[in-house]
C-alpha cells in the first residue's frame, strides 16, 4: 500500500476514533451550547434548542457523567455553566458537585426550551440560540458530532458552511472497501498505528469500573458472577467486559471512553471483544494493534455509507468490526474475515436503535456474542451464501445491502420509535 494512502487512512482513523465523556449525542448538544455561550460572553438568560429526532432519541434516557441525572436539560445547563468547546466531546470534563447544583437551579428557572426540528435536516442536527442582555448567539452542529456549520454572534455571521456541508467531506476522498481495510490493518507499519492502543486503555478502564456493578443495569458484573450458568470462557469474558464498559458509560460514569464514528458504545464494541480475546490467547502487542485497527476501520467503513445516526443499532456495525478483528486473532485471512462479516449481516440486520440508555449493554452483549459465533463459523469454513437473504457474493455489496436497509428502509421505523418514546 502506498505511503500517501496509509497516511490518509491514519488521518481518517484519528478523526473517527476519539475520546468522549458520556453519550456523544448529549455531549454534542453541550458542545454547541458551550460554543454559543462563549460567543455570547455571559451566562445565557434563555437557551433555545432545535434538535433532530435522532438527537432527542439518543439523549432522553442516558446518564450524564458526574451528575447522577439523565437527559438533555442537565447537559444543556452544564454546557452553558462550565462547558468548554476546546475540549470537544469531553466538553463537560470539568463538572463538579457545585456545578451540578448550579445546573439544577438553572433548570428550575425554566430557562431551557427544547423543540424537535421539523425541517429537512440530517439525522444529526443541533441548532442552539442563547440570549442575554438583549444580545444573542447561535451555533449549529450538523452531520457529525463536532461539525459546526453555522456560527452567529449577535448578527455577525462567523461561519456559514450551509446544510450541504453538514457531512464533513474530508473523509469522502478516501475510497474504502473491505480489501483496502484489511490490507491497511495488515500492512501499515505497526509504529504508525500504535496509537490505537489508547482505545484499549480507555475502554478497559471503563470495563473495570463497570465490573464493580454500580452503574446501569450492571450486566457485565452480573455475567461475571454467572460462571455456573455461562461458564468461565473467552466468550463470557468478551460479553462481560464489553457490557461492563457500556454499563459504566450509559450509567453516567465520569470517565472518557474511546468512541468510533461519533459513538462511544461503538468504540467500546469495536475494542473490548478484541482486547479480551487477545488477553486470553496471550496475543502479542502487534497482533493486538492490528486486530484493533481492523475492527475499528471496518466499523468506520460501514458507517461511511450508513450515516452517523440511523434506526439501525450501532452495535450491529461495531460488532461486525469486532468479528473481523477476532478472525485475525484466530489466524484467519481476508476470505475468512469476509465470511465473518457476511455471517454477521445475515444475523443482526434489523436490530433497531431506540435511543442511548443503560439497556444498550444488553444489545451490545447480543452483538458481541454473535461476533464470536460468526468468527468461529468463518474459521470452520462456513459462510452464509448469496442464496440466503440479503447476502451477496461480493463483500462490499453485502455491506451496502446492510447500510441501505438501515439508512433508507428503516426511516419510518425511526419515526415510530421516536414517537413511542416521547409519548410515554
Amino acid at each position: 500500500m502506498k505511503r500517501d494512502k496509509i497516511d490518509s487512512i491514519i488521518r481518517l482513523i484519528k478523526k473517527e476514533v476519539v475520546p468522549a465523556i458520556g453519550c456523544t449525542e448529549p455531549a454534542a448538544v453541550s458542545l454547541a451550547v458551550a460554543k454559543a455561550t462563549e460567543m455570547l460572553g455571559t451566562l445565557p438568560e434563555k437557551i433555545s434548542l432545535s434538535l433532530s429526532g435522532n438527537i432527542i432519541k439518543n439523549a432522553m434516557g442516558v446518564g450524564i457523567p458526574g451528575t447522577g441525572m439523565i437527559g438533555l436539560p442537565i447537559a444543556v445547563a452544564l454546557g452553558a455553566l462550565i462547558g468548554k468547546s476546546e475540549y470537544g466531546l469531553e466538553v463537560l470534563k470539568d463538572v463538579s458537585e457545585d456545578s451540578v447544583e448550579e445546573g439544577r437551579k438553572y433548570i428550575s428557572e425554566n430557562r431551557i426550551f427544547i423543540s424537535h426540528c421539523q425541517e429537512d435536516v440530517p439525522n444529526l442536527h443541533i441548532d442552539v440560540r442563547v440570549e442575554a442582555c438583549g444580545r444573542f448567539a447561535r451555533a449549529v452542529i450538523s452531520g457529525s458530532h463536532q461539525n459546526f456549520i453555522y456560527l452567529d454572534n449577535n448578527g455577525e455571521v462567523i461561519l456559514d458552511k450551509g446544510i450541504s456541508m453538514s457531512v464533513d467531506s474530508s473523509d469522502e476522498d478516501i475510497c474504502l472497501d473491505a480489501e483496502t481495510v484489511y490490507r491497511f490493518a495488515m500492512e501499515a507499519p505497526v509504529d504508525d498505528i500504535r496509537f490505537i492502543l489508547e482505545a484499549k486503555r480507555l475502554n478497559s478502564a471503563a470495563a473495570e469500573l463497570g465490573m464493580k456493578g454500580t452503574y446501569g443495569h450492571a450486566l457485565g458484573a452480573t455475567m461475571n458472577l454467572g460462571h455456573g450458568l455461562i461458564g468461565d470462557s473467552p466468550l463470557e469474558h468478551i460479553m462481560a467486559l464489553t457490557s461492563a464498559a457500556c454499563d459504566a458509560r450509559m450509567g453516567g460514569a465520569p470517565i472518557a471512553v474511546m468512541s468510533n464514528s461519533g459513538s462511544g458504545n461503538q468504540g467500546i464494541t469495536a475494542t473490548m471483544p478484541v482486547v479480551s480475546y487477545a488477553n486470553d490467547i496471550n496475543a502479542s502487542e502487534e497482533q493486538t494493534i492490528r486486530a484493533l485497527t481492523l475492527s475499528h476501520l471496518t466499523s468506520i467503513y460501514i458507517k461511511q455509507s450508513l450515516g452517523r445516526l440511523s434506526a439501525l443499532c450501532g452495535c450491529v456495525v461495531a460488532s461486525t468490526g469486532a468479528s473481523a478483528g477476532l478472525v485475525y486473532l484466530m489466524g484467519g485471512d481476508f476470505d475468512q474475515v469476509c465470511a465473518a462479516i457476511k455471517n454477521m449481516v445475515a444475523n443482526l440486520t434489523g436490530m433497531i436503535c431506540d435511543g442511548a440508555k443503560p439497556a444498550c449493554a444488553m444489545k451490545i452483549s447480543s452483538g458481541v456474542s454473535t461476533s464470536v459465533m460468526s468468527a468461529m463459523l468463518a474459521m470452520n469454513g462456513k459462510c452464509v451464501s448469496s442464496s440466503e437473504g440479503i447476502i451477496s457474493d461480493d463483500i462490499d455489496k453485502t455491506i451496502r445491502n446492510l447500510t441501505s436497509i438501515g439508512r433508507e428502509a428503516m426511516q419510518e421505523t425511526d419515526r415510530l420509535v421516536l414517537r413511542i418514546m416521547v409519548e410515554k
